[in-house]
């Protein structure tokens, strides 16, 4: 379905909410607005495969409507693990739990609506947020990671991607310049631009690569890397040694 949720001028424009409107037009307006989405996804099940174990979990924090932990199930060449997919909008895991019916997989794929704030972290090997830390209060961000980092097993890996902002202001300028050439054609109108920004502003917050990095070390990741970038939209991948 078309992503339409801000063609219409309002006059208030409500912060963004993962409600049935927006997981009703979810895969569109994600692909639409993130340059690179399906590439970070589709590396979400390249990147696990070469880190889940056998007899371990797998983490989707954050899952949406399941698009990693599908790319995970369909990708990873064993089949001795479990998915745990957990996010706070029961919209979103009611559609995922719908979706899932109608799709063949592997491996077994346990949807909690919950906060991952909330979620227990045991016997992990892989885990995956794919654009959810920045929607967390930045005064919240260290817990989840350390949480992540002592559920993970030795050996065990977090894939992480993210909307960024950068020092630099002119650099700041230039990819928000062309972010929005993106979006334009990808057939938004500056109306729905502007009203989606007005929308996320104080919901999304985001940071600079340094800062993600950073905090990978200081929670007590051994190797980070930012294996990927497409704009203002990068995917890191920090290992536990």
């Amino acid at each position: 379905m078309k992503d339409l949720v801000y063609s219409e001028k309002m006059d208030s424009v409500e912060r963004f909410r993962f409600n049935a409107s927006v997981v009703d037009v979810f895969p569109d307006m994600i692909n639409r607005s993130v340059p690179g989405y399906e590439t970070m996804i589709g590396f979400s099940g390249i990147i696990a495969d070469r880190y889940i174990q056998p007899q371990t979990n797998c983490y989707d924090l954050g899952c949406s409507l399941g698009a990693s932990s599908f790319a995970i199930a369909n990708h990873v060449n064993h089949f001795d693990y479990s998915i745990i997919a957990v996010d706070n909008s029961p919209e979103m895991t009611e559609r995922f739990a719908k979706i899932k019916q109608r799709q063949i997989t592997t491996v077994p794929i346990d949807i909690r609506c919950m906060d991952v704030m909330d979620t227990d972290i045991n016997n992990a090997s892989f885990a995956v947020m794919n654009f959810t830390l920045q929607f967390i209060a930045p005064e919240l961000r260290d817990e989840i990671i350390k949480k992540i980092y002592a559920g993970l097993n030795p050996g065990g890996a977090l894939m992480l991607s993210e909307k960024i902002i950068f020092d630099s202001e002119k650099e700041q300028s230039f990819i928000e310049q062309n972010h929005y050439a993106f979006k334009k054609s990808n057939g938004y109108s500056e109306l729905e631009i502007s009203q989606k920004r007005s929308a996320l502003e104080n919901v999304l917050i985001a940071e600079t690569v340094s800062e993600h990095l950073e905090r990978f070390k200081r929670c007590g990741f051994a190797e980070a890397y930012k294996w990927y970038q497409c704009l203002n939209f990068v995917s890191f991948v920090a290992v536990k040694k």
